[in-house]
């Protein structure tokens, strides 16, 4: 399910929750809503609100944390590019059809990552298949590569040494397109509001403004698991993962 479509979802069983509260308020005869009855109904509210403030600020926190963590694999893995077409270039003229390889090759990682459709359930696994056979492609053609002058095979070694570095990169990018979401713990937590809502519901007067209150508490909650869903998916969504740092270095690499 899209991460909108959830989110949108959420928000309509919080209201619900809360709606239900009202309602049951209303219903009921006033010694469930009044005196110890309400004290005990204010204490699981206070429980359930903890509950839930804590496990969504750790849930929206390991979200930015694969977010924060895919920009750095990416700044790293534009790094480890740039470095790998230097090796080449030191080692002369034979590595022309390698660096040729490479400039393509970075254009359809950007292609594959950034502009393809993440809606299909193989897109993880594709782009897991396209990374490793890069690797082995480029591996292939270093062992191709006959050095013979010192500066060669200095230059040879650091290419091969960047290329695990930078194939390691990319693998790390592809396992990062599984979103990482425990969606039972996500549905856990989504419970435990649609209940806090319940009885924020019992413990308010039916009225206007307390329905509008419900309306902006579920529409706030369902934004958080809204940023939970987008953050863990950092090559789509709203909060996508920049590629500027490979279109930078394929910009510099295509002027040599």
């Amino acid at each position: 399910m899209a991460p909108e479509k959830l989110a949108f979802a959420i928000a309509v069983m919080v209201f619900a929750g809360g709606s239900v509260g009202l309602i049951l308020q209303r219903m009921l005869p006033e010694k469930h809503t009044t005196g110890p009855s309400r004290d005990m109904i204010g204490a699981v509210v206070g429980l359930l609100t903890l509950l839930s403030a804590l496990v969504l600020g750790l849930l929206i926190w390991t979200a930015y944390g694969v977010y924060a963590g895919q920009n750095a694999a990416v700044q790293n893995l534009a790094a480890k590019v740039l470095q790998f077409d230097l090796a080449l270039s030191d080692y002369g003229p034979d590595a022309d059809p390698i660096r040729k390889q490479l400039r393509d090759g970075l254009g359809k990682t950007l292609d594959e990552v950034w502009a393809a459709d993440q809606s299909d359930a193989n897109f993880a696994a594709n782009n897991f298949s396209a990374a490793l056979r890069n690797l082995r492609e480029r591996e292939a053609m270093l062992a191709t590569l006959q050095p013979a002058t010192g500066k060669q095979t200095q230059a040879l070694a650091s290419a091969k040494a960047t290329l695990e570095a930078l194939g390691q990169s990319r693998l790390q990018m592809s396992f990062a397109l599984s979103a990482p979401v425990c969606y039972p713990l996500l549905l856990t937590v989504v419970a435990w509001v649609v209940f806090l809502f319940l009885g924020y519901g019992l413990m308010s007067k039916g009225s206007a403004t307390a329905v509008l209150g419900v309306l902006v508490g579920s529409l706030a909650v369902a934004s958080a698991f809204l940023m939970i869903l987008e953050l863990s998916s950092p090559y789509a969504g709203v909060f996508r993962t920049s590629s500027a740092p490979l279109e930078q270095v394929l910009a510099v690499m295509g002027k040599e």
